[in-house]
C-alpha cells in the first residue's frame, strides 16, 4: 500500500511539472509581449506560484481512474500488468499539450484563452488551416509532436509502476478503507481548491494587472472544461425564438431611442470622486421608504434624509457576478449563465473602467471576502482595476465569518485604506454579511424576533444597516469626505418577509440611495420616481462627467428628460419586462402576469421578447 501512495504523489509530481513546463513554453512564444508590455519578471514567476492550486485541482480530476483502479486490484491482490494505465497517460498527455499549442496559436489572433469558441471552427479544418500561417502550423505541430512523446517516454520510464507494487507485507484489514477514504479525500479536496466555501474556478488565476500574466496562469485544460461547460449549458437550457434576429434588433434599438439630449446635472463639481457601496443581496423592503419596516435599517433612512433616493429601481438578475457586470458594463442579466463564466466574450462587453481611467480615475474595488465566486475576480481583472483588495489581503487581525471579514470591520477600514488613494477615484465596496450564512457577530443590536420569513436574512441587513453608519463616520473624517459621491445600491435582491415570487418585479426591485456633498443641494431629501435598473449606472455617470456612452447599448441615461423608462429581468427561460404602462412577465412561454392596457399589450409585450432575444442571440455571437 505504501508503494500505491507513492505512484498516487508522483502522479501530481509529474502532472504539476507537465502543466508548469506547457506554461513556460507558451509564455517563451509570446515574450516579445512580455517585453512590449514591460512585465517584471518577478511577476512571471508570481504567475507560477498562483498557478498551483488550479493546477492541482486539474491533476484531481485526472487521477481518480488509475488511482481506483489501482486500488481496487491491490485491495483483491490482482497480480496484473500496469502498462495499459500507459495508454490512459499518453491520452491525457497528447490531449494537454494539444491544447497549449491550441492556445498559443489563439492567443496571437484573438488575444484569448481556447475556449468553446474558438473550437467551433473546428466544424471546418481547412479554414483553420487557411488562416494560420505554414510556419506557425509546422512549429505548433512539431512541438506538440515532441512534447507530448517527451512526457510520454517520462511516464514509463519514472512512473508507471511495475507489476511488483502489490506484493507488499499484508496490511491490517482496516487500513485499507482508510487509505481509499484518505488518498481520495484529498483528491476531492484538491477538485474543489480546499476547505473554502467557494470552490475554486478559473478566476483564482487572476491576479496579475498584466493580462498575459493571468492568461499564463490559469490552465488551459481547467479554463477549456469550464467554458464547454457553460456553453454547453446556454446552448441546452436557454431558447428564445420569439421573432428573427433583425426584427429583435430593430425593435430593441428603437426602444432604447432618445428625442433629446437634456441631460440633467446632479452633481456640483466637476470630477468628484465616487464610492459604491455595493449591498450584498439587499432588497427593497428592508428599506422603510420602499415599503419595508422602519427597525430594519434606520441608518439608511437617516441618509436618504441628504440623498436622492430611487423608487423604482431594478436589478436585472438575481445573482451578483450577474450585477457586476450590469454596473460597470451595463449588461443585462443573462438566463443560464453569465458573462463573467466566458472570459472569451469580455472583448466585446465594455467597461466604464477606461472611460474612467482617461479622465483621471483611479478605480479600486473592496470585499472582504474571496473573488473566485463566478469568476468575479477574472472580469475585474480584465476590466483593469487599479487595485483590487480581498479579505486574505487585509493584514488586520478582524474576526471572519464563514466568508470573510464581516461588514462592521471591512467598511470603516475600508473608508481608511481609500484615503490613500490619488483623486479622483472610482471605488466599489462589497459587503459580505448578508450572504448566506449570515454569520454577523451578536451584539451589535437587538435583533428582530417578529419576521415569520428570512428572519436570519432580515437580521443580517440590519447588522449591515450599522456597518453602513460606521462607513459614514470614518468616511466623513477623511480627506476626501467633501467631493466624494455616495452610491448605496444592491448587486441583486433576495427572497424576503414579503415572500415576493422570483417571477416579479416586486422580488427585482432594490434600493439604490445617491448622496454626499457633491450632490446638487436641490435634490437633497427627494426621490427619482422614473422606472429604471442596474444596468442603466455606466451611461447615468458617463453623461453626468460629459463623457460619450454610446457603446454601452444596454444602458439608458436616467437624467436625460427624454429616455423611456423601462426596465428588464431575466428568468432561467423567460423574462419580465416593466414600461410606465404596465408590466408582463413571461416563462416557459406561459404569461404568468400582464398588466399592460389591452390596446397597447401586443407591442409593448413584442418590446420585451425582442429586448430578450437581441440580448441573448447577440450574446452568443460575441
Amino acid at each position: 500500500m505504501k508503494k500505491y501512495v507513492v505512484y498516487l504523489v508522483k502522479i501530481l509530481i509529474f502532472l504539476l511539472v507537465l502543466f508548469a513546463a506547457m506554461r513556460v513554453v507558451f509564455i517563451v512564444n509570446y515574450w516579445h509581449l512580455v517585453n512590449v508590455d514591460m512585465v517584471p519578471f518577478t511577476e512571471i514567476i508570481k504567475g507560477f506560484i498562483k498557478a498551483l492550486p488550479l493546477d492541482i485541482a486539474t491533476a484531481c480530476f485526472i487521477m481518480p481512474i488509475p488511482a481506483l483502479v489501482m486500488f481496487i486490484c491491490v485491495c483483491f491482490d490482482r497480480n496484473i500488468n500496469y502498462r495499459w494505465m500507459r495508454w490512459y497517460f499518453y491520452i491525457i498527455i497528447a490531449a494537454y499539450v494539444l491544447t497549449v499549442m491550441g492556445e498559443i496559436g489563439i492567443y496571437g489572433e484573438w488575444g484569448t484563452k481556447l475556449s468553446a469558441k474558438a473550437l467551433a471552427y473546428l466544424e471546418n479544418p481547412s479554414e483553420v488551416m487557411n488562416t494560420a500561417s505554414t510556419q506557425q502550423t509546422v512549429l505548433l505541430l512539431s512541438l506538440w509532436a515532441c512534447f507530448t512523446l517527451l512526457f510520454c517516454w517520462w511516464y514509463v520510464r519514472w512512473i508507471e509502476p511495475s507489476r511488483e507494487v502489490i506484493h507488499e507485507r499484508k496490511l491490517d484489514w482496516f487500513m485499507y478503507p482508510a487509505v481509499f477514504i484518505l488518498s481520495f479525500g484529498l483528491m476531492f479536496l484538491g477538485m474543489r481548491g480546499g476547505f473554502s466555501e467557494i470552490p475554486i474556478s478559473t478566476s483564482s488565476g487572476y491576479f496579475s494587472n498584466y493580462k498575459i500574466v493571468n492568461i499564463m496562469t490559469v490552465n488551459p485544460a481547467y479554463n477549456l472544461a469550464e467554458n464547454l461547460t457553460n456553453a454547453a449549458k446556454v446552448k441546452d437550457n436557454a431558447h428564445f425564438n420569439y421573432m428573427d434576429f433583425d426584427t429583435a434588433k430593430a425593435v430593441t434599438e428603437e426602444t432604447h431611442q432618445v428625442e433629446c439630449d437634456s441631460t440633467v446635472k446632479i452633481f456640483k463639481t466637476e470630477r468628484p470622486n465616487m464610492v459604491i457601496i455595493l449591498l450584498e443581496s439587499w432588497s427593497a423592503d428592508l428599506i422603510e421608504s420602499l415599503g419595508g419596516d422602519p427597525s430594519i435599517a434606520p441608518n439608511f433612512h437617516e441618509l436618504e434624509k441628504d440623498g436622492l433616493l430611487f423608487t423604482n429601481f431594478y436589478a436585472s438578475a438575481n445573482r451578483s457576478q450577474q450585477a457586476i457586470a450590469s454596473i460597470f458594463g451595463g449588461l443585462p442579466g443573462l438566463p443560464v449563465t453569465t458573462i463573467t463564466n466566458h472570459q472569451e466574450k469580455y472583448y466585446a462587453i465594455p467597461s466604464i473602467l477606461p472611460a474612467l481611467d482617461s479622465l483621471g480615475y483611479y478605480s479600486s474595488f473592496y470585499f472582504g471576502g474571496e473573488l473566485n465566486y463566478g469568476n468575479i475576480m477574472s472580469y475585474l481583472r480584465y476590466n483593469g482595476f487599479n487595485r483590487i483588495v480581498e479579505g486574505r489581503d487585509v493584514d488586520e487581525r478582524f474576526h471572519k465569518g464563514k466568508l470573510g471579514i464581516q461588514d462592521t470591520d471591512m467598511l470603516p477600514w475600508a473608508a481608511k485604506s481609500i484615503t490613500s488613494q490619488p483623486e479622483p477615484f472610482f471605488t466599489t465596496i462589497f459587503t459580505l454579511s448578508t450572504h448566506s450564512p449570515y454569520d454577523y457577530p451578536k451584539g451589535y443590536f437587538e435583533e428582530l424576533e417578529w419576521p415569520q420569513l428570512e428572519k436570519v436574512f432580515v437580521n443580517s441587513g440590519k447588522y449591515t444597516d450599522v456597518a453602513i453608519k460606521l462607513f459614514m463616520e470614518t468616511a466623513k473624517q477623511q480627506p476626501w469626505y467633501d467631493n466624494t459621491i455616495f452610491l448605496f445600491m444592491a448587486d441583486h435582491s433576495h427572497p424576503s418577509y414579503k415572500n415576493y415570487p422570483l417571477e416579479s418585479f416586486e422580488y427585482h426591485k432594490i434600493p439604490l440611495l445617491i448622496c454626499g456633498e457633491p450632490l446638487e443641494d436641490s435634490l437633497r431629501g427627494t426621490t427619482f420616481d422614473k422606472i429604471c435598473g442596474n444596468t442603466d449606472i455606466p451611461a447615468t455617470i458617463l453623461a453626468q462627467l460629459d463623457v460619450d456612452h454610446d457603446e454601452f447599448i444596454w444602458s439608458k441615461n436616467i437624467f436625460n428628460k427624454c429616455y423611456k423608462p423601462f426596465a428588464f429581468f431575466e428568468l432561467y427561460s423567460g423574462l419580465g419586462w416593466k414600461t410606465d404602462e404596465g408590466e408582463v412577465v413571461i416563462n416557459n412561454d406561459n404569461v404568468l402576469k400582464n398588466t399592460f392596457p389591452e390596446e397597447q399589450s401586443d407591442s409593448l409585450v413584442r418590446e420585451g421578447k425582442a429586448y430578450m432575444q437581441y440580448h441573448f442571440d447577440l450574446f452568443n455571437q460575441y
